[in-house]
């Protein structure tokens, strides 16, 4: 037996329980992966309390779409993983199936891939998600070039972070857009070359400033909402807005500044596709190694802890990744 985190009824994080399931053997095709940590995501937060694009199958429903470990045992037909293989997980399709917040997991050879840049598993739990979805937006989606300017929401989220580092490493502009000023100093640090605090300033107003009159070439942005319309008037005339999260859940309007691109991304657009994860995969391995990239650890915490994890997320305190060790 094993241990794995499931929750049986929507709620807050006090629905997470740990208990024991059993360790099967890998399927044709499958790798079984010895989980060292995992990230903790939005996605994992809205499956819990019933607002992601598809409600859990309940009860003992699971979470979790990443996670760095070992792989354990391989299936029939699979090549190119090997027991004792430092891996992560790029792709869940279905978490509350087969979610990586267990010991041990079940999963598509597909879906695992050496670890990029020799991470420890800490490092690698905070890695991917993060920055699958920056790249997948800003350079896969956006087709952002040096010299555009990028305004980020969000942006002391491990994705945003993760924006403001690939943003700089191609020669874009990274402008950050917190809501308070407690954190604009450390987005400065991150890299952000300007900094929005939305509770002093008006966004629109200072990203026109910053950019001459021409506003935001690319706007990524996590929040979504009523405030769309608005946040999009920052672009640029024929700019591109990436939607890439709604962390606020009430529906958001069709943004009217034409002509303007307006593109909702899932991450698994990409991280499904093997030729783009081979994509994603070589350019963090590279910078990972030169030091380009380097991922924020907000906190981390144990097995045991993993309702104070999802606590800490939904605090919004968090600068970067929240982590949990297996």
């Amino acid at each position: 037996m094993a241990r794995a985190v499931v929750f049986d009824q929507i709620g807050g994080p006090e629905v997470l329980k740990v208990i024991d399931v059993p360790v099967t053997d890998p399927g044709p095709g499958q790798v079984r992966v010895k989980v060292e940590a995992f990230g903790v995501n939005r996605a994992d937060q809205m499956m819990r309390s019933g607002v992601y694009a598809y409600l859990p199958q309940l009860p003992h429903a699971r979470l979790g779409i990443e996670a760095a470990g070992l792989v354990d045992a391989v299936g029939d037909g699979v090549n190119g993983l090997s027991p004792g293989q430092e891996v992560v997980v790029t792709a869940v399709p279905r978490m509350d199936l087969d979610g990586t917040y267990a010991e041990y997991v079940n999963l598509p050879a597909s879906t695992v891939i050496p670890r990029p840049g020799g991470q420890d598993a800490v490092d690698a739990a905070a890695t991917w998600i993060a920055y699958a979805t920056a790249y997948g937006t800003l350079v896969e989606k956006a087709g952002m070039r040096p010299g555009d300017h990028v305004l980020i929401t969000a942006a002391s989220s491990a994705v945003g972070l993760a924006a403001i580092q690939l943003a700089n490493r191609i020669g874009a502009i990274p402008i950050a857009a917190t809501r308070g000023p407690g954190k604009k100093e450390t987005l400065l640090k991150a890299g952000a070359r300007h900094v929005v605090v939305t509770s002093e300033q008006d966004t629109v107003d200072t990203v026109l400033g910053l950019t001459g009159g021409a506003g935001a070439d690319i706007i990524l942005d996590s929040v979504a909402g009523p405030g769309l319309p608005d946040l999009a008037k920052a672009a640029r005339h024929s700019g591109t807005v990436v939607l890439t999260g709604w962390l606020d859940t009430r529906p958001a309007l069709l943004p009217m500044n034409w002509p303007l691109t307006v593109i909702g991304y899932v991450n698994f657009e990409h991280t499904l596709d093997p030729a783009a994860v081979a994509r994603i995969a070589a350019f963090l391995d590279s910078g990972l190694r030169s030091g380009a990239l380097s991922p924020a650890v907000s906190k981390v915490f144990t097995f045991d802890e993993v309702a104070d994890a999802h606590r800490y997320l939904e605090s919004g305190s968090q600068l970067g990744k929240v982590v949990v060790t297996v």
